[in-house]
């Protein structure tokens, strides 16, 4: 079993920028595939970004492509998401998961460990 911590979420203007960080606790970070999911009040988990075993591979849900970058550090069992331009609608807990496999997924179902999620509130 995989431990998943986030962190750096935190309020934020429209227009801004945060880094959020995500380390897990396993001695086989390069067996997994990583992901960033958000979950809004009263809305299902949505999937925004994914990265494959050694990074070179990274897909984005359509409403981040271009103002989101995901990027992993396996020599410190860390992922990371870059996130700039951020809008309002971009406001919800943001969840690191991972997946045994060298391949990501946008499919909630595919992947087993889950963080507890950091807080991103984008207002003025």
């Amino acid at each position: 079993q995989v431990q998943l911590v986030e962190s750096g979420g935190r309020l934020v203007s429209p227009g801004g920028s945060l880094r959020l960080s995500c380390t897990a606790s396993t001695l086989t970070f390069t067996s997994y595939s990583l992901a960033w999911f958000r979950q809004a009040p009263g809305q299902e988990r949505e999937f925004v970004a994914g990265i494959n075993w050694n990074g070179d591979r990274a897909k984005y849900v359509d409403s981040v492509r271009g103002r989101f970058t995901i990027s992993r550090d396996n020599a410190k069992n860390m992922v990371f998401l870059d996130m700039n331009s951020l809008k309002p609608e971009d406001t919800a807990v943001y969840i690191c998961a991972a997946r045994w496999g060298t391949v990501s997924s946008d499919d909630v179902a595919r992947y087993k460990e889950w963080g507890q999620g950091t807080q991103v509130t984008v207002s003025s």
